[in-house]
């Protein structure tokens, strides 16, 4: 499989993981930054940016087991890791597993199903009812505009990866975790970072104000200076 890589730096290992639809170039801002201070890798995962796309569908679990063989083939030991959304479901299920990073910061970590309304439930009705008389129909009209861009192989992925909830995973963590979260993120709320905290023993949050789910592209000085601070 051919995977995008993106190496800079010296010194201890850096690791970034970037969230859905993104690419390693989503973090050039912290790339720049960070490889003054340690060796810098940002990977694409398959199926995003210059990796190969998948031929099968992955769930959160296939993606931990691809991480943990990049880092073994690319020699990366007990490595921070800075991770954005997806990337953070990702982090955290491979942290389940043992000591296999060191400190995480974790930027907009998606991985928390929400409770659904009636009006939730609903919609699902509707698409499964939909889906058994006119599956193109369904698959085209039903679902977020970003599963609506993917291809049926993503899609078997996408279902995968959005209805699993990490909250047992984050229990078994043991090393420390930095939450980041910008205060206006509507994808990964604050009530769901607040979920983390309650699992994962020791770990923080700092918030940035006015800041949506790309907090570290929308004020990088200020997620930098926070993360580095939490790294060192």
């Amino acid at each position: 499989m051919k995977i995008g890589v993106w190496q800079a730096g010296q010194g201890k290992d850096l690791v970034f993981l970037h969230g859905y639809l993104a690419s390693k170039e989503s973090f050039y801002p912290q790339i720049n930054y960070f490889s003054r201070f340690y060796r810098v890798t940002a990977l694409d995962f398959p199926g995003f940016g210059e990796s190969d796309p998948l031929t099968q569908p992955f769930s959160v679990g296939d993606y931990a087991d691809w991480t943990e063989q990049f880092l073994k083939e690319k020699n990366i030991v007990f490595p921070h890791v800075i991770a954005h959304s997806f990337g953070g479901r990702v982090a955290v299920k491979c942290a389940s597993r043992g000591e296999i990073f060191d400190k995480m910061v974790l930027c907009g970590c998606a991985g928390i199903i929400p409770k659904r309304g009636a009006r939730y439930r609903l919609r699902v009705g509707a698409y499964r009812l939909v889906r058994k008389v006119a599956p193109r129909y369904a698959e085209t009209h039903f679902g977020s505009a970003e599963y609506r861009t993917l291809s049926p192989v993503m899609r078997g992925s996408y279902k995968k990866i959005v209805n699993e909830d990490l909250r047992e995973d984050a229990e078994k963590i043991t090393r420390p975790v930095l939450f980041i979260n910008g205060s206006k993120d509507d994808q990964t709320p604050l009530s769901s970072i607040a979920v983390y905290l309650s699992r994962i023993r020791g770990s923080r949050l700092f918030v940035m104000e006015g800041c949506g789910h790309f907090a570290h592209l929308e004020n990088p000085s200020e997620f930098n200076l926070a993360a580095e601070e939490f790294l060192q």
